[in-house]
C-alpha cells in the first residue's frame, strides 16, 4: 500500500518553487538604457552599443536611429523589425534571421551579415563599405542607391533584387548570383547577367 501523505508536502514544494521560478523569469527582462529587448519593442534613437544581443527576439522591433555600433546580434530574430538610419557599424549579424526589415539609410560599415536571411529586406541607401554579406539570401531585397564598396559578397544570393543607382566597388562576388536583378543606373555592377 502507498502512502500518499508524506508526498503532499513535496508536491506542494515542487509547486511552490516552480511558480516562483515562473515569476522570476518575467520580471528578468533584458533592459539595456531604458529599452526592453523583446519582440516588437519601441526603442527609435536607442544606445545599444557592444549589446549583446545574441539569438534575441526583436521581430518587429522599432530600432530606427538607435546606436548598435558593435553589438552582438548573432542568430537575432530581427524580421520585420525598423531599423532605418540605424547605426550598425561593426556589428554582428551572422545567421540573423531579419526578413522584411527596414535597413533604409543606415551606416552598416564593416558589419558582418555572415549567411544572414535578409529576404524582402530593404537596404536602399544603405552604407555596406567593408561589410560582409557572405552566404547571405538578399532574394527580392531593395539596395537602391546603396553603398557596397569593398564589400564581401562570395557565395551571396541575390536573386531579384532592386541594385537601381547603387555603387559596387572592389567587391568579392565569387560564387555570387544575381538571377533577374534590376542594375539600372548601377555603378559597377556585374553586365552579365
Amino acid at each position: 500500500m502507498i502512502r500518499y501523505r508524506p508526498l503532499v508536502p513535496l508536491l506542494a514544494t515542487l509547486l511552490t518553487g516552480g511558480v516562483a521560478a515562473g515569476e522570476a523569469t518575467t520580471s528578468d527582462t533584458l533592459v539595456i538604457n531604458g529599452c526592453p529587448i523583446w519582440p516588437y519593442t519601441r526603442c527609435p534613437g536607442a544606445d545599444l552599443r557592444h549589446a549583446d544581443l545574441v539569438g534575441k527576439n526583436l521581430a518587429g522591433a522599432d530600432l530606427r536611429g538607435a546606436n548598435l555600433t558593435r553589438a552582438d546580434l548573432r542568430g537575432a530574430n530581427l524580421a520585420g523589425a525598423n531599423l532605418e538610419g540605424a547605426n550598425l557599424t561593426a556589428a554582428r549579424l551572422q545567421k540573423a534571421n531579419a526578413p522584411a526589415a527596414n535597413f533604409r539609410h543606415a551606416k552598416l560599415i564593416g558589419t558582418d551579415f555572415e549567411a544572414a536571411r535578409l529576404m524582402r529586406s530593404d537596404l536602399s541607401g544603405a552604407d555596406l563599405t567593408g561589410a560582409s554579406l557572405e552566404f547571405a539570401r538578399l532574394n527580392f531585397a531593395w539596395l537602391a542607391g546603396a553603398q557596397l564598396i569593398s564589400t564581401n559578397l562570395q557565395e551571396a544570393k541575390f536573386a531579384t533584387v532592386n541594385l537601381r543607382g547603387a555603387r559596387m566597388s572592389g567587391c568579392l562576388t565569387r560564387f555570387t548570383i544575381f538571377p533577374d536583378a534590376d542594375f539600372e543606373g548601377c555603378q559597377g555592377c556585374p553586365t552579365d547577367w
